[in-house]
């Protein structure tokens, strides 16, 4: 199974809508990837490893799937939907990395 993490970082001048995020384009998602998506996670920053400090992302979204091909296959007819739908919630380009998920 991969894992599909879109890091979403908090810099400077950033916005990002949660609201919209969790309540329209996860939904959205969910719909365009339909049974191809195994799991599902959004993650909320709400601090970094010290006290009291800003955490380095608002959002992380967790995506799994059985794999790379299956993920591509699903996203692809659907990309620029989905990217004109992350420009409403927020100006930050995320950091996308795809993971071989490793059970011990």
């Amino acid at each position: 199974m991969i894992q599909v993490s879109f890091l979403y970082p908090d810099a400077e001048g950033s916005t990002f809508d949660f609201d919209y995020y969790i309540g329209t384009h996860c939904p959205l998602s969910k719909a365009v990837f339909g049974e191809s998506l195994k799991l599902f996670s959004v993650e909320r920053g709400i601090s970094g490893i010290m006290p009291d400090s800003k955490a380095p992302f608002h959002a992380v979204g967790r995506l799994c799937f059985d794999s790379v091909e299956a993920f591509y296959a699903a996203l692809t007819p659907h990309i620029d939907e989905l990217k004109a739908d992350a420009a409403k919630y927020t100006n930050v380009e995320p950091v996308i990395q795809i993971s071989e998920i490793i059970d011990e």
